[in-house]
């Protein structure tokens, strides 16, 4: 192993650098707890798996007298820009299932409990790290995990290159601004049954508050709504696995087809 990635070290750092950025920006290997050092051998030990379907041909020129020269140094660059690009798009979906719980946390009283989320590494009221929590335990159970780095990473090094996303910026641009949007849209169909819920319990003690201002709505509401919530999360938490298991499959779908836009003659 050591001999062979000795022999070929040039190319194996330019598979080696998609790999490592990937690992870095993906939502459970790029935990603070996870350390370093895993993290390196794992990106490693993935490289040198991956090296074999890498289609370096197009790096011929740059790594025939195995110099590391400027062109060589921009190609790291774009191999480590094409890993962040996949990492980061697999965040985006999993951002919207920690948007979605932020979105009713404030009418369910959780807004003001919150809590370091280890996956998204940010402050996340409860709810947001509840559905995060289940959104990866989907994202393992079905087995996606080893779909992205087995299938999706070894057509992505067949088939585009750093010199392909200099040609498709256009369509990189337009592929992660769709994400984003696709983001709040899968965020707002998640949280809306709760939200609207939670507006009509809103509106109903408002009446009962001006209809008898001596009842203590202050006092009732909010385990009113913290039941009413959890009870619908319950009552919603299949066909909300059931979503997440449809996005998942979404994802991977528009994932390959950025791969194919991108690859030479893909966008003819």
């Amino acid at each position: 192993m050591l001999d062979l990635i000795a022999a070929q070290a040039p190319a194996f750092l330019l598979v080696a650098a998609r790999c490592f950025a990937l690992v870095l920006t993906l939502p459970l290997f790029s935990q603070r707890t996870v350390p370093r050092m895993a993290k390196v051998a794992f990106a490693g030990y993935l490289a040198y798996l991956m090296l074999p379907h890498a289609d370096l041909a197009r790096y011929a020129p740059y790594l025939a007298d195995g110099a590391f020269s400027l062109q060589y140094v921009l190609l790291l660059g774009g191999e480590v820009l094409l890993g962040i690009i996949t990492g980061f798009y697999v965040t985006i979906i999993f951002a919207a299932f920690s948007t979605a719980g932020q979105f009713f946390a404030f009418q369910m009283g959780f807004s003001a409990s919150e809590v370091y989320d280890a996956l998204s590494q940010v402050e996340n009221p409860l709810m947001g790290q509840f559905f995060n929590l289940i959104a990866m335990l989907i994202f393992l159970q079905n087995h996606w995990a080893q779909l992205l780095f087995s299938r999706a990473l070894s057509s992505s090094f067949a088939s585009i290159s750093a010199f392909s996303l200099v040609a498709g910026n256009e369509q990189v641009a337009l592929f992660l601004l769709g994400g984003l949007s696709k983001l709040f849209a899968d965020a707002f169909v998640i949280a809306l049954p709760i939200m609207g819920t939670l507006l009509l319990i809103n509106v109903a003690m408002g009446m009962l508050s001006k209809a008898s201002p001596m009842m203590n709505m202050m006092s009732e509401g909010f385990p009113t709504m913290i039941l009413v919530a959890f009870f619908l999360i319950m009552a919603l938490l299949p066909h909300v696995c059931e979503f997440f298991t449809h996005s998942f499959e979404g994802a991977f779908v528009r994932l390959e087809r950025l791969f194919v836009v991108l690859a030479p003659g893909g966008g003819s």
